[in-house]
């Protein structure tokens, strides 16, 4: 019996990289049970055991996860869908045109990263389509961001711009890219290791959206140490449900402050003595992403029967 990782999922079949070779691998039935909470009992990403006998090759064991992401199936709500696993760092494409990429998106991205410690990045991409008025507003998004916490970069995957800084951040790390359809994932991972050739869309004239190229989750090995997980594009981004006291505790700019609230499980409303709400008034924390944090206190503008990362 020998390990490897899963780097794509299609249906019974799994593709697992077993020291640099690619071997399809089907999945014993014991496991199958074990996770029939899940449409997919192994997810890309997923350390497992396999056992090969003359040309078959199968599937005994998963290693425990660290982290994973998972989506509640949309036909079967009472089960849920494993997306990948085992990561490194979440990072999120953004575009502000074509399509653009709402800040209450991003917020609620960076929130589910930050609830499961896995350290996210925000990439802005199609720089090449920005006015300088346009830019100026990326760079006021920017700004709130990198003073929250939170490492941006702007590229233009199309125009090779700014790419090679972005290996660094990818070098020896296991990344899941996540984003709009139509953002630029494919785009960009093709720039990043052009000899994937991944296949990418256009944009609908109609409605400015994408048009998803990208239909399973795939891992994909970088020549400079590493690997890409490409996901399918999200239109919504529902969060994990928790109680209303943890969600500040998810955005950074609140959770430094929260200790200096008169009460402990303050949420930052109309509380009295509340250091974040001074904060606010004060200028010292931005209006935009406390009036995000009240939204997903409210559950307002969320889909639950999207996206989680655990």
């Amino acid at each position: 019996m020998i390990s490897g990782i899963i780097i794509k999922s299609t249906g019974s079949n799994y593709l697992v990289s077993i020291n640099g070779k690619i071997v399809s691998c089907k999945l014993k039935g014991k496991i199958r049970l074990e996770c029939r909470k899940t449409t997919n009992p192994i997810a890309v990403g997923d350390l497992v055991d396999v056992e090969i006998e003359g040309e078959e090759a199968s599937i005994l064991n998963i290693h425990p996860r660290k982290n994973y992401i998972i989506r509640k199936s949309l036909n079967l709500s009472k089960q849920a869908h494993i997306l990948a696993s085992n990561l490194d760092q979440a990072v999120l494409v953004c575009t502000i045109v074509a399509p653009r990429t709402s800040l209450g998106f991003i917020d609620r991205f960076l929130l589910t990263a930050e609830a499961y410690d896995i350290p996210a990045k925000l990439i802005f991409n199609k720089i090449d389509l920005l006015d300088e008025e346009l830019l100026a507003l990326q760079k006021e998004i920017i700004d709130i961001y990198t003073t929250a916490g939170y490492p941006c970069f702007e590229v233009s995957a199309l125009k090779n711009k700014s790419i090679e800084d972005l290996k660094l951040i990818f070098k020896d790390k296991t990344t899941l890219i996540a984003g709009h359809s139509g953002v630029g994932k494919s785009t960009l991972i093709n720039a990043i290791e052009p000899s994937l050739h991944l296949k990418t869309g256009q944009i609908s004239s109609a409605h400015l959206k994408g048009m998803h190229t990208t239909t399973f989750a795939e891992l994909h090995a970088l020549s400079f140490g590493g690997g890409i997980i490409d996901s399918p594009g999200i239109k919504e981004l529902g969060l994990v449900e928790m109680k209303k006291e943890e969600v500040g505790h998810y955005f950074p700019e609140i959770r430094n402050l929260m200790n200096g609230c008169k009460f402990n499980n303050c949420l930052h409303l109309n509380e009295p003595s509340c250091a974040v709400k001074r904060a606010l008034e004060d200028g010292k924390l931005n209006e935009e992403r406390y009036n995000s944090y009240v939204k997903i206190l409210h559950g307002e503008e969320m889909d639950w029967n999207e996206w989680e990362i655990r």
